[in-house]
Formats: structure tokens, C-alpha cells, sequence
């Protein structure tokens, strides 16, 4: 599998307000997804929980199921609710109209968040443009999608790729797509496992480092465990954007309830990231200034060992090193031999500069 050159990589995508990328605090997008089972006075409900948790955005899926499956799709097994068989069936209890996700992208101005919505087709795609998005985030199922992205690509926006149940070969074909068609600046990959929940010990963080090495794009994660402590180890692992599926009420009996967090675990989530941000810092070398104190005390400096009469040559038995720093520093000791006393030194004494010739 073929790596970029550092000269590709791409460091930040400019998502809304929120630069995203290398260095940057990690946006944070809680997934509703289709937890509002059908109804928009829960989904504006979810909206408002995202907003309290701390959320940058919140993201639902955008699809018409006569559009996206055919009628004899069966569903995954973590889909079975209600003695419902067929996808068709379970997503057309889920849909909401394009009166719904108006509703929807006011609410979010209005609550100043940002609205996120994955189209599953070309169509969906022309829908939330009229709305508004400041991004467009393709499914993991979607990746090989071609026709789909193309459409994304052509709207000019971010665009935020999930690589679920995904294989190398196909990720860098999907981005080496994307460059080609202009878009491999404006690009985000989400790392992310494709299980309903998946288990933390199969979160693969380190993957996150792997992708942003072999594609030269930023890389988040798409995280489908029911961890919260997660949030900050994901940051720390690189993750420059985190999705996490949230719900109201985790027994309800949609398809991604069971694996959603509550809205106060949305909020540790959040804060859990947030602090693993500060944590993590600016990664610059250098002293801070919280340092500055216990430098001086835990520094050292060259100290007459006896007392040294003014226009005394220094010998190495007269000088020693001993704390505070402040003085000359130790790295000198060597070079002030033969150096000349400027005034009279008492024992004890730390040295500066002005003391010797």
C-alpha cells in the first residue's frame, strides 16, 4: 500500500467556524442519525440534547427508501426490531421529509450548532445543499460509491469520508479519487469499525496515525462503541474529528439505540475529548511559563567553595555547583579557570558575571 509524500499531506479542512486538523481541538459531531425513529419533534429534541452536551454539530442521515434499497434487502442483524425483515420496511419508518430537515437546519442556527445530514444518493446531496451544510459526510458504505461522491465533489464543500468494513486498497482509491477530482484538500477519512456496538478492544485507534501517514488527509473517528472514556483516547491517537451516535432513550427499539449514548454520556464524551485536547497541547519544545519557579530553584550555578579575594586568577577547587540556578550556569565551570575575581567573593556565594573578567 503506497504512502504520500509529506509534501501531500494536507493538515486542516475548513468545516463551518471549526478548522479541523493537525494541532486543532477535534470537532466534535454528535450522530443522531435516524434516533428520532420518524418523528421531528424528537429529532429538534436531539438537537437540543447535542447542544447541551457540548456537541460542534449534530448529523442525521438524509434518504428516501425507495431510493436506497430494494425492496428485498434484508437488514443486518443488529437492524432487527419489530419482527421487521426487509431494510425498505425499517428505513421508511425513518424517514423524514424535506419540511422535517428545514425544520431541522433553523433549529440548529438558531441554537448556534452545526447541521451535518449523510445523503445516501445523488438526490440527497441537492437536498442539503439547498439547506445549507457546511460539509458532506459519505457512509462507510458508500466509499466504493463513485457516483455519489462525484456529486459531493461537485458542490464544493468539505467533504468527510467514514472507511467502515472498508479495505486499504479500496481507502486510497477512494482518496487518489477524490484528489483527482480536486477535492483531496477538502477532505476528512474517519477511521471507524463497523459493528453495532463495536467492542473497544476492536477500536484499532492506532489506525487513525495510519491513515493520515498513507493518504495525506486529515483522519478522524467514527466511534459505534458505548465507550466514553474512548473520546480521549481517540484524541490522543491522532483523531482530529469525532462522530458519536447519541440517542434519548437507549431503549427504544430502533436499529441504533441500543448502541447509543445517553445524552450525559454525550456529555463526558465531550468533555472527556476536550480535555484530552488541552492534555495534548500545542506540541511545541520549549520551557512554559508554569515552569518558570521551580526552574530557579531546581537549576544550579557555580558557587565559590571558599572565599575569593577580589583580582584572584579562579582554580577549579575554589568554585563548585551547588542550587539556585540564576548565576552563571554549570555548563561554565570549566571555562572560568583563570578568569579574574572583580570583587571580593564570600564563600557560598553564587557567581554572575559581572563578578569575573
Amino acid at each position: 500500500m503506497k504512502s504520500v509524500s509529506s509534501a501531500q499531506v494536507n493538515t486542516a479542512v475548513q468545516i463551518g467556524p471549526h478548522c479541523v486538523g493537525y494541532r486543532q481541538p477535534a470537532l466534535i459531531v454528535a450522530e443522531a442519525g435516524v434516533n428520532h425513529d420518524g418523528s421531528v419533534s424528537t429529532a429538534l429534541e436531539l438537537v437540543d440534547a447535542a447542544v447541551a452536551a457540548g456537541a460542534d454539530a449534530v448529523k442525521f442521515q438524509m434518504f428516501r427508501a425507495e431510493e436506497l434499497t430494494t425492496a428485498t434487502a434484508r437488514v443486518a442483524s443488529y437492524q432487527q426490531t419489530g419482527g421487521i425483515a426487509t431494510q425498505r420496511e425499517l428505513l421508511e419508518r425513518l424517514e423524514l421529509s424535506d419540511a422535517d430537515f428545514a425544520r431541522l437546519a433553523a433549529h440548529c442556527r438558531q441554537r448556534d450548532i452545526g447541521f451535518l445530514a449523510t445523503p445516501f444518493s445523488v438526490p440527497d446531496v441537492d437536498r442539503l445543499v439547498k439547506l445549507g451544510v457546511p460539509a458532506i459526510k459519505i457512509a462507510s458504505g458508500d466509499l466504493t460509491n463513485a457516483p455519489l461522491q462525484r456529486r459531493a465533489v461537485l458542490t464544493g464543500l468539505p467533504l468527510i469520508l467514514s472507511t467502515g468494513a472498508s479495505t486499504a486498497e479500496e481507502i486510497v482509491t477512494a482518496v487518489e479519487r477524490l484528489r483527482i477530482w480536486g477535492a483531496g484538500t477538502r477532505t476528512i477519512l474517519l477511521h471507524c469499525i463497523s459493528g453495532y456496538p463495536a467492542p473497544v478492544e476492536a477500536a484499532n485507534l492506532r489506525a487513525i496515525c495510519t491513515l493520515q501517514r498513507v493518504t495525506g488527509v486529515p483522519c478522524g473517528f467514527s466511534d459505534h462503541t458505548r465507550s466514553t472514556d474512548i473520546a480521549a483516547w481517540a484524541v490522543a491517537a491522532g483523531a482530529c474529528l469525532l462522530e458519536k451516535h447519541f440517542t434519548l432513550d437507549r431503549a427504544r427499539p430502533g436499529p441504533d439505540h441500543a448502541m447509543s449514548l445517553t445524552p450525559d454520556e454525550l456529555k463526558l464524551y465531550v468533555k472527556q475529548a476536550r480535555a484530552a485536547d488541552a492534555a495534548l497541547g500545542t506540541g511545541d519544545l520549549g520551557m512554559t511559563d508554569i515552569e518558570a519557579e521551580v526552574r530557579a530553584v531546581a537549576r544550579k550555578s557555580v558557587v565559590a567553595a571558599r572565599p575569593i579575594p577580589a583580582g584572584t586568577a579562579l582554580t577549579g577547587d575554589m568554585l563548585t555547583v551547588k542550587r539556585p540556578g540564576g548565576g552563571i550556569g554549570p555548563e561554565w565551570l570549566e571555562t572560568l579557570s583563570g578568569r579574574l575575581a572583580t570583587v571580593d567573593i564570600a564563600a557560598d556565594t553564587v557567581l554572575t558575571w559581572d563578578m569575573v573578567r
